[in-house]
């Protein structure tokens, strides 16, 4: 999952139930704006933190937050804007 050569791969099939995770070519290209959205709020939610926890932050401050949580997060954000994505539009359904 925290593979950053793969970041972009899928399976082409579940692998238990078998259901098609690839309905049809570049179907993912939606997900990008779910992505964006998570990054926007990981923005936000940590420039509010530094604001509440610092008392006069700096520039460096902000941007290197920023920088090292899209980082580290950019695979989690990624595969999770796919599986909305999916579930959203791909009139995929859960059996748990």
């Amino acid at each position: 999952m925290f593979n950053y050569r793969k970041l972009s791969d899928i399976n082409k099939t579940c692998q238990i139930c078998g259901a098609n995770l690839n309905p049809e070519p570049d179907f993912y290209y939606g997900a990008m704006y779910i992505s964006y959205a998570f990054s926007v709020a990981l923005v936000i939610t940590a420039l509010t933190a530094i604001n509440v926890l610092v008392e006069e932050p700096e520039l460096w401050m902000y941007l290197t937050l920023v920088l090292v949580l899209n980082i580290i997060l950019l695979p989690l954000m990624l595969r999770y804007s796919k599986v909305l994505y999916l579930y959203g539009l791909g009139k995929l359904k859960y059996n748990g």
